[in-house]
């Protein structure tokens, strides 16, 4: 692969679309990880707070109802 194939360490390098629920279960799965890395995992640490700084805030997901949602309600 040519180096000017690979993705920068700046660029975006996927965009997703989530459903309310989807994005329920991915913000409290990263919380999750956030949570169980250890010290010496900052580096780490650091990446997953700046993928869920781009979500929307905490108060916002806990409003998603993630039972109303799979069951297809709005």
């Amino acid at each position: 692969m040519a180096d000017e194939d690979l993705i920068g360490p700046n660029d975006v390098a996927f965009r997703l679309e989530l459903t309310p629920a989807q994005l329920k279960i991915v913000h409290t799965a990263l919380k999750a990880l956030a949570d169980d890395l250890g010290h010496e995992e900052h580096e780490v640490r650091e990446i997953v707070r700046a993928v869920l700084a781009k979500l929307p805030g905490e108060h916002s997901v806990r409003a998603i109802d993630l039972a109303r949602e799979l069951r297809g309600e709005r």
